[in-house]
């Protein structure tokens, strides 16, 4: 019988997280992902405070954004290569009234920290921008599919990784352990992004889930130098590509990419880009979301020792740090969660 301390089910950003965050305090774990594809390893790579559309902060920007630069700096060194770089993001502005909500936005205390005063009037190879862009700051772009795969690597060196299928029929809990199979442990974390609708102990909570899908073109002559953001991003990923998306499906729950998402974004391509690209491949995946936008944390009512951290949506990259420091101290230290990310905000749906 292996004893830990923790067990985590799922090794996508948020899995990353957390395991970081039991690394720092030497806490013993292991974890067990099956490999099938989520939302992290499709995720455009970019972590950005300002929500665009509306210019506002997301949640907590302010705390997350705090902990993102030197959380990624320290996994580049951990795991002996560089997985991300500080990217500036610019926002085409539609319309003369885009630039003045901008402005507006710029002076409130919060965003001026993160949003530039003032225009741009740069003239961008291949970009169409005629009312020009505003450039949001401390954004920064982070190689997600590479961070994957390093940090399977050094956890399968360590011998805490399990390649399986998680079997949630298997957990027994007894004198306040778990067991699964032939570990032993206080916790077990489930960071199982969608694939939390086959969880028997968490399933009732509202992960409504939306799909993105993203295109990858080849832009010979398009700048590299910033991610570009109008109705979509435009993510340089090296080597005269981009990453393109993402958008928005409620209805389909599939990883099957669609020529109705494909078409949708080369839509507004043909609108903002004035060169030639050339599509190179496209990607689906489904975001773990909730009906209010917030993260799902907290313990199980009725058997403490099982855990969830998920729910991060859009902002996996950005918070998955500050989360994962917030669940670790309530589980360890007591803390008490959020009222706004604690699972019991849904007491019917957790109704023991």
């Amino acid at each position: 019988m292996k004893e830990v301390d923790y067990i985590i089910v799922g090794l996508g950003l948020a899995g990353i997280a957390f395991c970081e965050e039991l690394e720092k305090h030497r806490k013993s774990f292991v974890v067990f992902d099956g490999g099938r594809p989520g939302a992290s390893r499709v995720s455009g790579g970019i972590y950005n405070p300002v929500i665009l559309k509306r210019y506002t902060l997301p949640w907590k920007a302010e705390e997350s954004m705090e902990l993102v630069p030197t959380y990624y700096a320290g996994l580049s060194k951990k795991l002996g290569r560089k997985i991300h770089k500080p990217l500036p993001v610019l926002r085409i502005f539609s319309s003369v009234e885009d630039q003045n909500n901008w402005f507006t936005a710029s002076a409130k205390q919060g965003l001026s920290h993160f949003m530039e005063d003032g225009i741009l009037r740069e003239n961008r190879t291949g970009v169409s921008a005629p009312y020009h862009v505003g450039k949001v700051k401390g954004t920064g772009w982070v190689n997600v599919p590479l961070l994957l795969d390093l940090y399977r690597s050094y956890l399968v060196e360590k011998k805490l990784f399990f390649s399986e299928e998680f079997q949630h029929d298997k957990i027994d809990i007894e004198d306040g352990f778990v067991f699964y199979k032939n570990v032993r442990a206080r916790f077990i974390v489930f960071t199982e992004g969608y694939g939390m609708k086959n969880n028997p102990y968490f399933n009732k909570l509202p992960l409504v889930g939306n799909k993105g899908e993203y295109i990858i073109i080849k832009a010979e002559k398009l700048e590299d130098n910033a991610a570009v953001k109008s109705n979509f991003f435009i993510i340089p990923l090296g080597q005269n590509l981009y990453k393109v998306g993402a958008t928005f499906n409620w209805k389909e729950k599939d990883t099957v990419p669609t020529e109705t998402a494909r078409e949708e974004i080369l839509a507004t391509l043909n609108k903002v880009l004035t060169c030639d690209f050339e599509v190179m491949g496209q990607e689906a995946g489904i975001r773990p979301t909730t009906g209010d936008r917030r993260p799902l944390l907290g313990s199980h009512p009725r058997y403490p020792n099982l855990v969830l951290f998920n729910g991060l949506g859009t902002r996996g990259i950005m918070m998955s740090p500050y989360l994962a420091c917030i669940l670790y101290e309530h589980l360890e230290q007591g803390k008490e969660l959020l009222d706004k990310v604690n699972i019991m905000r849904f007491p019917k749906k957790m109704k023991i």
